[in-house]
């Protein structure tokens, strides 16, 4: 985004990366990122980077939700950590962005692009009962919240395993999941003025696949850039953007596929 002339925030909760990150994109020529720490997990660090934000711009006109962690191996299943993955992963993001609404620019479709997973897809839950809920046209924020509550009582008693959720990197999925279901109902909530779309750049080399994937960060950032960039006849809301070899939506070089239904 930077390489085409937007103003970037680019955050990291980690200060020294996030200025080191800066830092090497700036001596690449890229003086239009700024760097501000968040810590999406963190309510208080979500209320202080909305705060300089709206000190500091008059307006937002792209948020991708990109931050996320998963504490198991790529053959692992534990739920140890699931309430830290489903803070940062689905809690944080939905704070950060109810703490930006205000601030979108509405001259203008704004974007919001939810970085997701195909592991939250609902065809990999097995029970009826929570599927009807997140299938349903009716399906609200409070919805959301009583499944993924749902999620984590089952986990302190230790029979997830029989609740029908997804069986891989649960947690994580079930974090994914709710996101999912969350992108779902903003966009039909801001339908025509805001865009919203969840997108699964595919099995990545990053640090949470121990740097196996199928391609880098790099070739799946392109690919969410060009999503978050589509031109206004063009721009789709609601949908779930899936990193594939074939597809009926092309972004140069690199192909996803258009899911009708988060």
């Amino acid at each position: 985004m930077a390489e085409l002339g937007l103003k970037v925030i680019l955050t990291a909760r980690d200060i020294e990366r996030g200025c080191k990150a800066v830092e090497a994109l700036r001596a690449q020529g890229l003086h239009n990122i700024t760097f501000f720490c968040l810590d999406v997990s963190d309510p208080c660090s979500i209320k202080t980077f909305s705060s300089w934000f709206t000190e500091n711009f008059a307006a937002l006109d792209i948020l991708v939700n990109n931050a996320a962690v998963s504490f198991n191996e790529i053959n692992e299943n534990s739920v140890e950590h699931a309430e830290t993955v489903i803070k940062t992963n689905f809690n944080g993001p939905k704070l950060l962005t109810e703490a930006l609404l205000p601030m979108f620019r509405t001259s203008s479709i704004s974007r919001i692009l939810n970085l997701s997973s195909r592991l939250g897809s609902l065809n990999k839950v097995g029970n009826p009962s929570i599927k009807e809920v997140l299938e349903s046209e009716k399906l609200s924020e409070d919805d959301i919240e009583a499944v993924v509550s749902l999620f984590l009582e089952q986990v302190k008693t230790g029979t997830w395993k029989t609740g029908g959720w997804p069986e891989l990197w649960t947690d994580y999925a079930v974090s994914k999941l709710a996101l999912n279901a969350y992108t779902r109902v903003l966009a039909k909530r801001y339908e025509g003025s805001l865009s919203v779309n969840s997108f699964c750049p595919g099995f990545t080399q990053t640090s949470m696949t121990r740097c196996k994937g199928d391609h880098t960060a790099d070739d799946a950032a392109i690919v969410g850039t060009r999503l978050a960039l589509l031109p206004p006849d063009k721009i789709q809301s609601g949908k779930f953007f899936l990193w594939g070899s074939s597809s009926s939506t092309s972004t140069s070089n690199n192909n996803v596929v258009v899911s009708s239904k988060l």
